[in-house]
């Protein structure tokens, strides 16, 4: 029995915690840019960074971009578009790695972090879209 002015419905406290938030980050970044739980997001590790530095929590290669999508797009915001349209069909197409990364996006706020310079073109951005849809 809920007490007189405590009315909370099951999806309340559901979606409550399901609203974190997820941040991007390069993983260059100082330790303030990142909150929560820290996931790199990229295939190859970052060049110069040290494992100290990042803290990850974890690094999900599965959820990365495959080797062929990645050297196809190299950062050409020509093909992004299309870069977005193909690394999506990867996702879609691997569930059990998408979910991973939700695991950690329902239990509080998630940094995706990665190497790549443009930070509105990149597979995080795309990444994060997707969980952000799914969580």
């Amino acid at each position: 029995m809920v007490p007189a002015g405590k009315c909370e419905a099951p999806h309340q406290k559901e979606r409550a915690m399901t609203d974190f938030p997820i941040v991007l980050a390069r993983a260059y970044d100082p330790p303030e840019a990142m909150i929560g739980a820290r996931l790199l997001v990229d295939r190859l590790w970052p060049r110069g960074v040290s494992k100290v530095h990042l803290q990850l929590d974890d690094w999900p290669k599965d959820v990365t971009p495959s080797t062929a999508l990645r050297e196809w797009f190299h950062a050409d915001p020509e093909r992004w578009p299309e870069f977005r349209s193909r690394y999506e069909a990867e996702l879609a197409a691997n569930p059990d790695a998408v979910e991973h990364c939700l695991a950690w996006c329902r239990k509080g706020p998630v940094t995706l972090l990665t190497a790549a310079h443009d930070r509105a073109h990149n597979h995080a951005v795309v990444l994060r879209d997707w969980l952000e849809a799914r969580k």
